[in-house]
């Protein structure tokens, strides 16, 4: 299916991509293993371990309006559409916003009208939050996809969950975006959300609830609180989509305590006779996955923009909760399996074999890293010869041990679980081999460096040679080295995440266009393959034409089977 720019897009005023005509500055990808973004990265995990309770802001929300939202719940049906991990670069981010501002789409012959409710699953933008990178990744492009709604349409409403990322300032640019009482829309979208967390009614006794878990941690008093009125509401025969920031289900493969959060949530507020969740839906994972129960599904969809996290590495299988759960009280253990996964796992595996040469081509300054410190380690080994042979040091560098310690530890250090869960035996094996292989390929080219006249020549043009002629090499040889590591680590849960990070995957994105009628709910999962990255301004059309249009028409599918629940 395609959306031809020239039927379904136009723009009101810009005449050009320039930001200061747009009112943003579109953005790059992420590069996740650049240098100093792995050193922000650190930080802000440091700083979330450290004080993230004293960065919760959801304890003020208390004094906020306690609104329970109606979105058709009179009415014959209602469409939603839910989208997450949005906020990363401009081509994918914008590829799905512009798919979600379009009237209706059309798959396999039935037109799927856009949501009266835009629901954003989490990880609204990356890599931290401010308010500057809302505006640049986030609000700007979806203001620009749809700037206003045609005069015969209803306004649809949106909002927001947040997610880790929302959550590294303390949830503050977030509260500032969404949390307006009524205020700012976001292009045609109605910001009215009061809280970081919400319940709103649907048609036929059909509730969506979106918790706040805040790093997966607890839920706080003044959120239970809110939800406890909520349960009040409820009913005999009411139907939940339960809305949560990551699959817990997922997670808990490597930390038994993820789902226990959305557990306690289920017997504790969703515990009323006769009510039943149908659904647990959550971003966070960067694909579209899909576990079906005996009556209940898991659905998992954070294609809205962010890199491609992989499909080939999920279980066909879960036991949920898991049966090693970390409390003593939990619900009976169901099995679910996996009905579908977009991409597919085969597709998943040829991507991350393409890590060889995305990896180090996305993440050019980490290849200048690793050059750099095989420089400094190479120059200590040639020192520590010299010194062994009784011969004169050629330079003064730091000594051969510590640069092998530092070397080693680091490549251990990088062997990191999938999901945030603890390091297991297994992470150390893995980080030891990289390690290993990495001091050898270090041994290796002093050895032929030693054999070299640059080594010989006089002080400052053997360092510079060093620095230039050699550096280089032993970069991409190690980024190289790394890839390598990844590819067979990730085949053991080891590195899976930094395997596709590296490589900053834009295409194979998604999101959920969902319809709640006199049938129950249908979920209709949308696939987009391939993000456009050729984009032109439409100066010359209406005010409720988007800003910017694909060159050539923006191809979407069934990322999987439709799903129909009673």
């Amino acid at each position: 299916m395609t959306v031809d720019e020239t039927q379904a897009a136009s723009p009101p005023r810009p005449r050009s991509l320039a930001p200061e005509e747009l009112g943003f500055a579109p953005q790059p990808p992420v590069a996740w293993l650049s240098p100093p973004q792995l050193a922000r990265t650190a930080v802000q995990v440091l700083l979330s371990a450290l004080f993230g309770a004293y960065l919760d802001k959801r304890e003020l929300q208390s004094t906020l309006p306690n609104r329970v939202y109606d979105e058709g719940a009179g009415e014959a049906e209602a469409w939603l559409d839910f989208v997450a991990d949005v906020g990363d670069g401009f081509d994918s981010t914008y590829s799905i916003a512009y798919l979600l501002g379009q009237s209706s789409l059309r798959v396999d012959g039935v037109d799927l009208p856009r949501g009266r409710v835009l629901l954003l699953g989490g990880d609204e933008v990356y890599p931290t939050a401010s308010t500057q990178r809302y505006e640049d990744r986030m609000k700007g492009p979806y203001r620009a996809a749809m700037p206003a709604c045609r005069p015969d349409e209803p306004v649809p409403d949106m909002f927001a969950l947040p997610g880790n990322h929302d959550w590294y300032d303390g949830l503050t640019a977030f509260l500032r975006l969404f949390v307006k009482n009524g205020g700012d829309n976001i292009g045609a979208w109605r910001n009215e959300q009061a809280r970081s967390y919400f319940a709103m009614q649907l048609p036929h006794r059909w509730w969506l609830m979106a918790v706040d878990t805040q790093f997966s941690a607890y839920i706080d008093d003044p959120q239970m609180h809110y939800f406890l009125e909520v349960k009040r509401r409820l009913r005999d025969g009411d139907r939940v989509i339960l809305c949560l920031p990551s699959p817990g289900w997922v997670h808990a493969l490597e930390d038994p305590g993820a789902y226990d959060t959305i557990d306690y949530f289920i017997r504790t507020v969703l515990d009323v006779p006769g009510v039943s969740v149908k659904v647990l839906l959550s971003g966070d994972m960067h694909h579209y996955a899909h576990y079906a129960g005996a009556d209940r599904h898991l659905i998992t969809c954070g294609g809205g923009g962010a890199y491609l996290y992989p499909t080939h590495v999920l279980p066909e299988t879960l036991l949920v909760p898991p049966q090693q759960s970390i409390v003593r009280k939990s619900s009976p253990s169901r099995e679910y399996r996996l009905a579908e996964t977009f991409p597919t796992k085969a597709q998943s595996r040829a991507y991350a074999s393409g890590v060889f040469a995305r990896l180090p081509w996305r993440n050019r300054g980490f290849v200048g890293l690793l050059g750099f410190v095989h420089v400094l380690y190479m120059l200590a080994v040639l020192n520590l010869i010299q010194h062994l042979r009784g011969t004169e040091l050629r330079l003064a560098t730091v000594p051969a041990s510590v640069m092998a310690v530092i070397l080693f530890l680091a490549a251990v250090y990088f062997a990191l679980p999938p999901t945030g869960g603890r390091r297991k035996r297994r992470h150390l094996w893995f980080g030891v081999a990289h390690g290993t292989v990495q001091l050898a390929l270090g041994l290796a080219g002093a050895e032929v460096w030693n054999h070299l006249p640059f080594f010989h020549w006089p002080y400052g043009l053997s360092l510079l040679a060093a620095l230039v002629i050699y550096g280089l090499p032993a970069g991409i040889a190690s980024a190289e080295v790394v890839c390598l590591y990844l590819l067979v680590a990730s085949t053991a849960r080891v590195n899976v995440n930094e395997l596709f990070a590296g490589q900053g995957i834009d295409d194979a994105k998604s999101f959920l266009r969902m319809r709640v009628g006199p049938d129950g709910l249908t979920i209709y999962p949308i696939a987009v393959p391939l993000v456009a990255r050729r984009w032109a301004a439409a100066p010359d059309q209406p005010a409720y034409r988007p800003w910017v249009v694909p060159v050539t028409p923006l191809e979407y599918e069934l990322a999987g089977a439709v799903i129909r629940i009673s």
